[in-house]
Formats: structure tokens, sequence, C-alpha cells
């Protein structure tokens, strides 16, 4: 696609832009941010750069057009919440109006490593970084794929552009828009970068599903050397990137896949988003050696000798690095592979009541998918400033646009079909909640995961947690025994029964909103809230 077709379709647009700069090679997009003082070069050999006001999502300030084609089919209300489409098409011509006379960057790019199930999509952006990023995260096609390409979906990404919500019909002056008739996404407001691929995966969320049968999932996925796939859900912050990226099995992806009628599990993306909170080569070596030239670190804090601080938080707890998925040395080729073996349901809890491993029967693997409890960790999101408990359901809400019992119902029926063991695993507090008691370390985490993987869990002994209803296995490989049951851990054993009584009547209470389309059956998974004598 050479730079004249890119000039000319943003000319249909009606932006005419000062230059256009057309699949730039990420070189020239780094040298860019360089010279115009947007980024800094790292002791790694990466970009350092800063979002500016957003650090995080803006989830209340996302919307989606609703017109003939959504309004019956979107799960509508807070978190898909509707816009107009004279809106739209208002908010549309000024971010083009706005794009002109100014330099402009435009992508080709894929999304789905499927062949079959492949979007193709075009990113225009008013930053060189933020193509770079889009560079890093979607699939870069061929030279041979270039020259005739056609893309689908358009991603306009405007961060200096401020809307004018008694104009616009926005909430404030930033956001994110989507329109599925025209495949169209308005982004202005914010730099932060991951509402492009968010927004993306919010598209791919209701068209596999819906138009093709495809399960949407958000997760990371790896395989192991005996082809056994392993998935991760789990909101950010509860290890998806971290817990999937394992030397001794092969990534597939650590964030957005399918999982198809053809058995097979794949990614959507080309690239990895992984927080790099508290890095260290230690704890987190193939992250840590993924950033190298390439890879764009987002609201680190740096010294003038380029060397970075991962403790320093003093921006965002919601320090970043996106990098080409081929930056980690074990990574499954073609991003594909299939039917899983395990499914893992991380959760960082804030209570500090849920075990650090269960294992789930079908009814229980329904339930909580559908309630998505964790815990927003700080930074993550705007405005939140330390771990708050919150249900979001499928283990990712924010993107998903139709209802979520239309997600579990796709997701049950494969796990009944290809006989995965589904486990539950706390990444989150014990000892006592949030602000008393402790993070699960990560190498306990990982040594569940191991053993859980390898089978060593299949013939232990496990027990039913009195008030969840969750079987806890009693003993693990490289675990203290003490750590399986999480009320071992508390000093003040009837704190932790409240507690856990407190938790078990924030998921029912949540589930409310689910009942009416929710099997007899998924019901049954929900806690026992029954507390045994002592």
């Amino acid at each position: 696609m050479t730079t004249q077709n890119h000039l000319e379709f943003l000319n249909s647009l009606g932006i005419m832009p000062n230059v256009v700069y057309s699949n730039s090679h990420p070189d020239i997009l780094e040298q860019h941010s360089l010279d115009r003082n947007m980024a800094v070069r790292s002791t790694f050999g990466a970009l350092a750069i800063q979002t500016g006001k957003f650090a995080g999502r803006s989830p209340e300030d996302r919307f989606i057009v609703k017109d003939s084609y959504t309004e019956d089919a979107l799960w509508w209300g807070s978190i898909n919440k509707p816009f107009s489409t004279a809106h739209y098409d208002l908010l549309k011509r000024d971010i083009s109006q706005y794009l002109s006379e100014k330099d402009v960057y435009v992508r080709d790019g894929f999304a789905g490593a499927h062949p079959a199930y492949r979007m193709s999509l075009r990113v225009v952006n008013e930053y060189p970084w933020s193509n770079q990023f889009a560079y890093n995260m979607f699939l870069r096609p061929s030279e041979e794929e270039l020259q005739n390409f056609s893309h689908e979906w358009t991603i306009l990404n405007a961060p200096g552009f401020l809307a004018d919500p008694a104009k616009h019909g926005t909430r404030q002056a930033n956001f994110a828009v989507l329109n599925f008739t025209e495949k169209f996404i308005l982004i202005g407001g914010t730099g932060y970068t991951g509402e492009i691929k968010k927004g993306i995966f919010s598209a791919l969320n209701f068209i596999l599903p819906f138009e093709k049968n495809v399960l949407s999932m958000h997760c990371s996925a790896n395989v192991g050397t005996e082809g056994d796939t392993a998935i991760f859900f789990g909101l950010s912050g509860t290890g998806k990137t971290t817990l999937s990226a394992d030397p001794e099995r092969k990534l597939i992806g650590d964030d957005e896949h399918g999982w198809c009628s053809d058995n097979t599990i794949f990614n959507f993306e080309g690239g990895c988003y992984a927080k790099v909170i508290d890095l260290s080569e230690e704890k987190e070596p193939d992250i840590y050696r993924a950033i190298k030239k390439h890879a764009i670190l987002e609201n680190v804090i740096i010294d003038e000798n380029g060397n970075v601080d991962f403790t320093n938080t003093s921006i965002t707890q919601n320090t970043r690095v996106s990098y080409p998925i081929d930056h980690i040395d074990n990574i499954q080729p073609g991003s594909l592979a299939q039917n899983p073996k395990n499914i893992f349901f991380l959760t960082a809890d804030a209570y500090g009541v849920l075990p650090p491993i269960s294992k789930l029967n079908a009814n229980q693997a329904a339930y909580h998918f559908i309630s998505g409890y964790t815990a927003k960790v700080a930074g993550t999101e705007e405005g939140v400033n330390e771990p708050k408990a919150v249900f979001s359901a499928c283990f990712g809400a924010p993107f998903m646009p139709l209802h979520p019992t239309y997600y579990a119902t796709m997701l049950s029926e494969k796990m009944e079909a290809a006989g995965v063991n589904v486990w539950l695993i706390n990444t989150g507090w014990v000892g006592g909640a949030y602000g008393t008691g402790s993070r699960i370390k990560l190498s306990y985490t990982r040594a569940i995961i191991r053993a859980a993987l390898s089978g060593e869990l299949q013939d232990v002994n496990y027990i039913e947690h009195p008030i969840l209803g969750l079987i806890m296995p009693e003993e693990c490989p490289g675990v203290p025994t003490e750590l399986l049951n999480p009320k071992n851990t508390w000093v003040d054993k009837s704190a932790y029964d409240q507690q856990a009584i407190i938790l078990a009547k924030k998921f029912e209470e949540n589930f409310k909103a689910f009942e009416d389309q929710a099997s007899p059956e998924i019901l049954k998974g929900a806690p026992n809230l029954y507390v045994s004598a002592e």
C-alpha cells in the first residue's frame, strides 16, 4: 500500500495532511518521536514515552453507536453506553478537520492469527509513538500482503483533539467511540495507547461470537511440549501476561484470543502489552528481556542517563511496555494451538478470602466466569488509586458488547466438549484483606500452575470450603500446606469467616443481574454460605 493510496484514503475522510507517513519502519518512528521531544531512549534500547493526563483506560468514556444494526443485539447499560449517529458524524468530521495540515501516520495491519477469522484494519495516528504501538501490537502484513491491502476497520487516533461534550455528546473531552455499521473507531483526548488495542478487541468481541460463532476471550495462552494448551483468564493486574510467559512453554499470546469450531485457540495480536511495575529479570525474565529496541515503555520514571526505575510509581502504577511478540524467545509458531487441557481463572482477591487454587466443577466454572470477581489494580483505570473489589463479567466486561451469558454459554459448551480442567487461582492477598495481609508470592503461584499443568493435583486430597463451596487441594508441590486453606493464614479465624461471608454475599448480590438468563445448573455454582460449627 503506497503513500499515495493512504493520502487518497485520508482525503476521502476529509483529512488533508501536511505529510503522510505510510507503514513506516519503527526505526523511523522512533527517530520522529526523539526529534520531536516526545520520547527518550532508555538503557534497554527501548523508547520511554509519557501518555499525558491518562495513564490508563477511561471506561466511562467508551461509547458504541446505537443504530438499526446494534440496537437489539448489544448489552446496553453502564458498560456499553449508546452514542447517537448524529454525534458520531459530527465528532468524526471534527477529528478529520483537526488532523488536517498535520503530519499523519498511517499503518495497515491484522487482528487474528487464524486466517479464516482475520480482521484487516487501518490505524491513523497523530503521534509517531502511537503508530509504533500499532506496529508492535497488531499482526504485521508481509510486503506482498501490503501491495493490495484492503482494510475492513479504521481507527482514527488523535490524542490532542479534545471533544466538546455539549457539542459532541461525550461525557468529557476524552472519548473512544465504536461504530459497528461504519466499522470505525474514534479515539481522542487521551494518549493512553491501550485504548487502541482495546477498541479493536471490543469490536472482535461482538463480530466473532455474533457473526462467526467464534468465542472471543480476554485471556493469555501458552502451549507445552506435548501440545497441551493452557488458557489464563483475568483482568489487568491478575497475572495473565506474567503467568503465561513461561520459559518451559511456548507463548501463544498474552491478552486476547479466539476459540473456534475447528478446536483452535488463536491470538488476536502481534505483540504484548505488559505491566512493568516492580519488574525484575529474576521475577519475570521473558518480559524483562523483551524490553529492547522497538519496545515502548509507558509512564516509567527514567533518569538523565536512561536508567529506568521500575519501582517508581509517581506517574502511575499502571506502567507498561509494548513489544512485538517475537521479542519473546519462546513463542508458538503461527500464534495458534489446539483445544486447551487446562483453563485458569485468575483473580486478585482483595478480601484475602479465596484459596490460592480451587478446582471448579462445570457449574462453578460457568458461575465464576460470569461473575468475573477480581480487584481493580491501582492505576489501571482513572480514579482507582488502590485495589478495589469488583465483579467484571467474563473477566473483561468493559470490552464485551454482548450479554455475559452469551459468552458463558459458548465457553461452557466448548469446555464440556474439550473435557478441560478448570481452576480458580487467587493471585491476591492471604493472611488478611488488602492493607493487613500480603500478596501471594509469585513463586508460589507459579508452583501452583506448574502442578496443575503437570497433573500432580489430580490425585491429591481435596476439601470443600464451607462458605464458598470451592474444592481446595490439601497439598501442592512447592507451596506451604497452610497456605492452601486461606483460613489457616489468618490469626483471627472468626474474622476470616465473617470476611468470607461478606464476599459470598457480594457474589450473590452481583449475580442477581444474571439470574433470569442463567440455567439452574449455573446457579448451583454459587457459594454455600454455610459455616460449619467450630
